[in-house]
């Protein structure tokens, strides 16, 4: 993820750029010294809310805006960049592929269970809803002690705000994909 520093550098370059104004007009629009300005730009400096401030007011625009990562119309994420969460000494991978952010309040990951593996998992914050599809294997999942059963293909929703339980009955690798959703209310 990048760091704060770098999304507000690369937010005050696009606005810049957009309006077509100098670096010395917008010191003169903001009060913000022209040094700084190139400094903050070039990631050389990270600025102070003060200053962030003074940005966001001389350039009439809502001083979260240049905090706000850019979500692109595209993004791509290659399961060999993503380092997994392993449990079980190994038998339970989990591959965050979408990370919660507040415009997006959901979060995507593919998982892989070997035979025998299994992870109990804690509940999710209140109005949690989570969302499971088999893509291969059988999945064996509690939830609030009640057992379900999924096979390839299959697809389960359900309020993930009570412990709930993964396992792999099978003997083979099951692969499935989970998008865990958060209420707005949180």
């Amino acid at each position: 993820m990048e760091k704060i520093h770098g999304i507000i550098s690369n937010n005050l370059k696009n606005i810049r750029n957009k309006r077509k104004l100098s670096l010395d007009d917008l010191s003169s629009m903001t009060g913000v010294s022209k040094s700084l300005l190139r400094q903050i730009e070039k990631k050389e400096s990270n600025p102070t809310i003060s200053t962030i401030w003074k940005i966001a007011d001389g350039l009439k625009i809502p001083f979260t805006s240049l905090m706000e990562r850019e979500i692109p119309e595209t993004e791509i994420v290659r399961k060999s960049e993503i380092d997994p969460l392993i449990e079980g000494n190994g038998l339970y991978r989990l591959f965050p592929s979408f990370r919660f952010e507040d415009d997006m309040p959901f979060e995507m990951y593919s998982v892989e269970l070997e035979p025998t593996a299994s992870l109990n998992a804690g509940p999710h914050h209140s109005g949690a809803i989570e969302c499971i599809t088999v893509f291969s294997g059988t999945l064996s999942l509690t939830v609030n002690e009640k057992d379900y059963v999924l096979q390839t293909g299959d697809s389960i929703k359900f309020k993930a705000d009570t412990p709930h339980t993964y396992s792999n009955p099978g003997s083979e690798m099951t692969k499935l994909s989970m998008v865990i959703y958060y209420s707005e209310s949180n």
